[in-house]
């Protein structure tokens, strides 16, 4: 076995209140990819800030190459060869590929006039070893998501780093484009780079990993060889228990028609899009990046305006102008990013609550702090929020704690239709079972649900039917308990019509 690239031993590291990790130890191979995984408030941020120089620990070591280091700063672990590409993409939009790879770095003259010319050569250099063909000169904000990606770790890899850091790579990516990533990981691999890899998603960890270590509260659980585990022992392991029901069992009867969309078209977004859901009923759209998914479900509440087409609601006919219009039509809509979308940060879990219904818990134009307390702490209850406080600010909370909060806000409402895009978009698995089974609750109640997920899986457990998207049509319709991931990947990319296998 080769020596390790990384050596991190009895690492502990507490904060007021709190102790994140107790006497952890992680290796990295060369050539190897090491995925970390665990629940939200396992360890694994602050785990990976160490190894990149952000906190220091309260103990243990850390070995580069066999030889201890001390670690107090970003440029230094950078120094050291150790690259990191966090879950938000750092590229800045309005420079060119060139620019973000050598941001800070770039060649330049006596009396410090750029050379262009040689900084996009060493540029084109650093993409041509990776099969990426694009000129260097493009304006990131140009770029698909998945190309913003691979330059994030070209970046890292301009710095000649051995070891490379890489959280929730492929959260933001559409199915189709995780081969790129993967292909990108490979090649890396081939050149003796060591790769930490964090991601909530288990059939990737399953398809890339060598090697996983398992977190769970601030202690190593395990660490295993992937060929030697099964996704349901990782499950347990992060969980610390067996979860048998992934997805709620799937409704029988369905209600009352409570939406029903006609020939609704808007600009070159989407267009003659047609459905129906009904009251008990979970529909699941599912497509490629560019499908225009989202487009849709904003179209529906009037954050953008359909030039065409009919919305009935409960049997009446409405014209969606605006947001507003469509809660007041009892309408939630849950956007796909929760922390700059749906949520305000940096205010309590019971102004977050209560924001969409103000007139419940006010009088003569007064908020009543009381109401709203009372009210937080029922859905605190209800929705298993994991909060030390009901005026915890809401950006101190987990992932999926985030979600659920995100979710009350609507239900305060008593909405008849959900809109809900990326329903477990950056949560743990034990999150996810809880919001599935959230949601099923809730049309088991009468409530509709039309949700968006890119994950191919989730779309087919958690839906009764499903949509698919192409290039902003839809292309067919097929019962979720019927559907396979390779069906829904044909259609969605244009192949294979709704009656076809």
């Amino acid at each position: 076995m080769s020596a390790a690239l990384l050596e991190v031993q009895d690492v502990s590291k507490s904060f007021p209140g709190a102790q994140a990790l107790r006497g952890v130890s992680f290796e990295l191979l060369p050539g190897e990819v090491h995925a970390l995984m665990g629940e939200n408030g396992a360890g694994k941020s602050t785990l990976m800030h160490i190894i990149c120089g952000v906190y220091t620990p309260d103990g243990g070591t850390i070995r580069i190459n066999g030889r201890p280091v001390t670690l107090t700063s970003p440029r230094q672990a950078q120094n050291m060869g150790i690259g990191m590409v966090f879950q938000e993409l750092s590229l800045v939009q309005g420079l060119s590929i060139a620019e973000n790879v050598f941001v800070n770095r770039v060649p330049t003259r006596i009396g410090g006039s750029i050379r262009w010319g040689e900084l996009y050569k060493r540029t084109q250099a650093l993409m041509q070893q990776f099969g990426i063909d694009v000129d260097v000169r493009t304006p990131v904000s140009k770029l698909n998501i998945t190309t913003r990606q691979v330059i994030e770790i070209v970046k890292a890899l301009s710095l000649d780093a051995r070891i490379l850091l890489l959280d929730e790579p492929t959260s933001a990516l559409p199915p189709n484009e995780v081969e790129i990533l993967f292909q990108t990981i490979q090649r890396l691999k081939a050149r003796g780079i060591g790769i930490v890899y964090i991601s909530h998603r288990i059939p990737e960890v399953m398809e890339i990993a060598d090697r996983v270590t398992i977190l769970r509260d601030g202690q190593r659980v395990a660490t295993e060889a992937i060929s030697s585990i099964t996704p349901d022992d990782l499950i347990e392991m992060m969980v610390g228990r067996k979860l048998t029901d992934l997805y709620p069992e799937r409704a029988q009867d369905t209600g009352t028609e409570l939406l029903r969309v006609e020939g609704l078209s808007r600009d070159k977004a989407f267009r003659d899009i047609s459905f129906t859901l009904r009251a008990g009923e979970i529909i699941g759209i599912a497509g490629l990046m560019g499908a225009r998914r989202s487009e849709l479900l904003r179209a529906l509440v009037g954050v953008d305006k359909a030039q065409s087409g009919s919305i009935t609601v409960q049997g009446r006919s409405i014209q969606i102008h605006s947001p507003q219009q469509a809660f007041e039509s009892g309408i939630a809509y849950l956007p796909a990013e929760r922390k700059t979308d749906g949520l305000f940060l940096k205010m309590a879990l019971t102004q977050n609550i209560s924001v969409t219904a103000l007139r419940l818990f006010s009088r003569w134009g007064l908020m009543n702090p009381r109401a709203e307390a009372a009210a937080s702490k029922q859905f605190v209850e209800r929705m298993g929020i994991r909060t030390p406080s009901v005026q915890q600010l809401v950006g101190r909370l987990s992932g999926g704690n985030q979600q659920k909060v995100m979710l009350s806000k609507w239900l305060v409402r008593q909405p008849k239709i959900l809109l809900i895009d990326e329903p477990t978009k950056g949560v743990d698995v034990s999150a996810k079972v809880e919001i599935h089974a959230l949601l099923r609750e809730l049309v088991r109640q009468g409530a509709g649900i039309v949700f968006i997920s890119s994950e191919l899986p989730e779309v087919i457990g958690l839906a009764d039917r499903i949509l698919v998207m192409y290039e902003g049509r839809l292309v067919g319709e097929v019962p979720a308990a019927a559907a396979s991931e390779q069906q829904l990947m044909l259609m969605a990319s244009g192949y294979v019509a709704s009656g076809e296998k």
